[in-house]
């Protein structure tokens, strides 16, 4: 199972925040290329960036940084946040990023996800993120009536490489991850899952790997390895990784094709 490191940017900085809310953040690092660095020295082989004004604004405003970063880091990295059109999509695949994460767009118009899909094969992710199974968009500030397992199977459906499930409840809690929706969305689909949300110490990151023959790939933290609550190296050794991350299709493949355990549906 890949342990992702997180990176929240906000206004240019390395941030951490609880269950969302831009109010309540605190500052880890003001060099995020220093952090993509360290992470990728340490040993992880994707990291996840998120563009956290970008998710509120509706458009990339980090742009230069997530392009240091991408530089910098010398590993895979995927990137969320503000992804609701074509134009900034494209700039961020152009910039080097291994994956793009699309989330409010995902829940409004599968079309678009249909083509981006089309356009970018293996290469476009959704983030789902759910309170209480719901999913929330626009930087999680507004929640839908769509059910998460729903949308997860719809954007399989239109061609989305992998998932990423938030329960919002528990990101920045270090409260342990939402085990029972990660399992029910993972049982759902045939594309992989990646967990996020509530990862605090090694026995969170033990707690998920029962869920790795059902296609959870790999799970992302932030805030426990930040504070120093989980550290890094232990992670990677209590979830050894069998394989190496998948690249991008050159080519669309069906949906259910794409690095699921073999036998699981």
């Amino acid at each position: 199972m890949l342990i992702i490191p997180a990176i929240d940017l906000k206004d240019g900085k390395c941030v951490r925040l609880i269950q969302g809310r831009m109010q309540d953040e605190t500052v880890y690092s003001d060099d995020p290329e220093a952090v993509a660095r360290r992470w990728a020295e340490a040993g992880a082989r994707l990291l996840h960036v998120v563009d956290l004004d970008a998710a509120i604004q509706g458009a990339p405003c980090n742009q230069g940084c997530i392009r240091r970063i991408i530089r910098a880091a010398g590993v895979p990295v995927q990137v969320g946040g503000g992804m609701r059109d074509t134009r900034a999509v494209d700039a961020c695949l152009a910039m080097g990023a291994h994956r793009v994460v699309v989330g409010t767009a995902a829940a409004q118009d599968l079309n678009f996800v249909r083509e981006l899909c089309r356009v970018h094969p293996g290469r476009i992710t959704v983030g789902i993120d759910a309170r209480r199974g719901r999913v929330a968009t626009h930087g999680w500030t507004r929640t839908t009536d769509i059910r998460a397992v729903d949308l997860g199977r719809q954007v399989e459906e239109v061609g989305a490489a992998a998932l990423i499930f938030t329960d919002i409840h528990r990101d920045g809690m270090q409260t342990g991850p939402n085990i029972g929706e990660t399992r029910r969305l993972a049982e759902s689909v045939h594309i992989p899952v990646i967990a996020s949300g509530g990862v605090g110490t090694l026995e969170h990151v033990r707690a998920l790997l029962p869920l790795e023959a059902l296609g959870v790939i790999g799970v992302i933290t932030g805030k426990a390895l930040y504070s120093g609550s989980l550290r890094f190296e232990d992670a990677m050794a209590v979830s050894p990784e069998k394989a190496d991350f998948p690249a991008p299709s050159a080519s669309p493949r069906p949906a259910g094709s794409i690095d699921k355990p073999s036998g699981e549906t």
